[in-house]
C-alpha cells in the first residue's frame, strides 16, 4: 500500500513504523475472517482492512472526524488479524501510533474524556480499585445486573512461600490484579517455590501502563514502563533470569516498552532488555520438572487462551499441553481464537460490542459442562468470573491443585 506520512508524524520514528505497516498491508482482507467486530458488525470499516484506510488516511493528512474515531474504538487490540495475515503487517503498531494522532485531531467530548481518566485513575490503584470492590461484594444483591457482572469473587490468597533459592526471578505483582486476585500471586510464588525458583516483587514496581497507554494516555504508560524498569534494573544487574508476569495482557504490553520507550534515549536499550526478559509461566513451567502427587477432582476442564496470550505472546496451546501432562481432560472450545470482549476497559466503554462477544465466550467454554474453567490473565477473569456457569479461574490453579504438597 503506497503511503506518504505527513503533518507532525513525518520524519520521525513513529511514522516510519506507521508507513511500513501501510506498505505491508495487501488489502486482501483475510483479517475480516478472523475480526471479532466485523463478524458482529459485517461493516468493511469495524474491520482490520477498514480501519487501515482509515488511519492511512489521517496520517496522510486527509480529513478525520467522530466517525473514524468510533470505528477506531471499536477495535479490541485482540491482534487476531496478525496472526491471520499473511503479509505480516504489524497492526497494534500502527494502531497505537494512528489512533493517538486521530486523537490528537478529533479530540473526546468531556464525558468521554472523564470516563477514560476515572477508569484510568481507580483500575490502576489497588487501593481504589480493592475498595471498590470491598464495596460492590457487599451490596452486589442490590446492584443493577450489569454492575454486579462487573464484581468479582473474593478468593484467599493462601500462604506465601518462606524458602529462598539459588535462582531468583522477578514477578509483576500488577495494579488490578494485586487488588482483585491476589491468589493469582500467592499460587504463582507457590508453583515455583517447588521448582526452585524464588520470585522477587520490586516494592516500586507497579501497573504496567497499559491501560493509561490505551485510554488516551500514552504519556502516563510510558511514565509506568520507565518507573517498573527503575524498580527491577537493580535485580537484573543482580542477575535476576527472567521478569515473570502471569496476566498474559500486562506481558504482551511489556513486551512492547521497546516500542513505548523508543523514542527516550535513556530508556530504550534498558526497555530492550526488559522485554527480553519477559516470560509467561507457561514458558517456563512447560521446562520444569512438575511431577502431580494427585489426581485432579474433576479432569474436565475449559482452558480459555487470551488473545494477549495467543495473538501477543504467540503461546497457543502450551497450557492446554502442560495441564494434560498433570492429568485433566482439557476439552474443545469452539471459535477459541475470537476474544471474549474483556480488551483491558473495552467492557466498560463498549458494553454492547462486549456482551455479545462475552456471552458467545461463555456459551462455547461451558457447552462440554467442565468442571472448571481456566485463564491466563486478570482482564479476563474479571470479565468471565462473576457470571459464568462454571467456575473461572488461574490455569496455575490447577497446576497447584495437583503438584501441592
Amino acid at each position: 500500500m503506497k503511503t506518504v506520512i505527513q503533518g507532525p508524524l513525518a520524519g520521525t520514528t513513529g511514522g516510519d513504523i506507521a508507513a511500513h505497516a501501510l506498505r505491508a498491508c495487501v488489502h486482501c482482507g483475510m483479517c475480516n475472517a478472523t475480526c471479532p467486530t466485523y463478524q458482529i458488525t459485517g461493516d468493511e470499516l469495524d474491520g482490520p482492512r477498514g480501519r487501515i484506510y482509515l488511519l492511512k488516511q489521517a496520517l496522510e493528512g486527509q480529513p478525520v472526524s467522530a466517525t473514524t474515531l468510533k470505528h477506531l474504538d471499536r477495535c479490541l487490540g485482540c491482534r487476531a488479524c496478525e496472526t491471520t495475515c499473511p503479509s505480516g503487517v504489524q497492526y497494534h503498531r500502527l494502531y497505537d501510533i494512528g489512533r493517538e494522532a486521530v486523537v490528537d485531531q478529533v479530540g473526546r467530548p468531556w464525558p468521554e474524556r472523564l470516563a477514560r481518566g476515572l477508569i484510568r485513575r481507580v483500575t490502576t490503584s489497588p487501593a481504589l480499585l480493592g475498595a471498590a470492590l470491598a464495596l460492590g461484594r457487599a451490596v452486589r444483591f442490590a446492584l443493577p445486573k450489569a454492575l454486579a457482572a462487573k464484581v468479582t469473587p473474593r478468593v484467599a490468597p493462601g500462604a506465601r512461600p518462606t524458602t529462598s533459592h539459588a535462582r531468583r526471578m522477578l514477578m509483576l505483582a500488577g495494579c488490578a490484579q494485586s487488588a482483585a486476585a491476589p491468589h493469582f500471586n500467592a499460587v504463582t510464588a507457590r508453583i515455583f517455590d517447588r521448582v526452585g525458583v524464588t520470585l522477587v516483587e520490586a516494592p516500586r514496581a507497579g501497573c504496567c501502563g497499559a491501560v493509561s497507554f490505551h485510554l488516551d494516555a500514552p504519556h502516563e504508560g510510558a511514565a509506568a514502563a520507565r518507573r517498573n524498569i527503575d524498580a527491577w534494573w537493580p535485580e537484573i544487574a543482580a542477575g535476576a533470569e527472567a521478569v515473570v508476569v502471569n496476566s498474559s495482557g500486562c506481558a504482551a504490553f511489556i513486551k512492547d516498552y521497546p516500542d513505548v520507550l523508543r523514542d527516550d534515549p535513556a530508556y530504550a536499550e534498558k526497555a530492550r532488555v526488559v522485554a527480553g526478559l519477559v516470560r509467561d509461566p507457561i514458558q517456563l513451567l512447560s521446562e520444569a520438572n512438575l511431577t502431580p502427587r494427585r489426581a485432579p477432582a474433576d479432569p474436565r476442564i475449559a482452558v480459555h487462551e487470551p488473545c494477549t496470550l495467543q495473538h501477543g505472546l504467540r503461546l497457543t496451546g502450551q497450557i492446554g499441553t502442560l495441564l494434560r501432562g498433570l492429568g485433566y481432560a482439557p476439552q474443545p472450545v469452539a471459535d477459541a481464537h475470537i476474544c471474549c470482549g474483556s480488551a483491558g476497559a473495552y467492557s466498560l466503554l463498549q458494553p454492547e460490542m462486549s456482551g455479545r462477544l462475552k456471552a458467545a465466550k461463555m456459551a462455547n467454554l461451558n457447552a462440554s459442562q467442565p468442571g472448571a474453567i481456566y485463564t491466563a490473565n486478570i482482564g479476563c477473569w474479571m470479565h468471565l468470573a462473576p457470571d459464568s456457569t462454571a467456575p473461572v479461574r488461574h490455569w496455575l490453579e490447577a497446576v497447584d491443585e495437583v503438584t501441592r504438597p
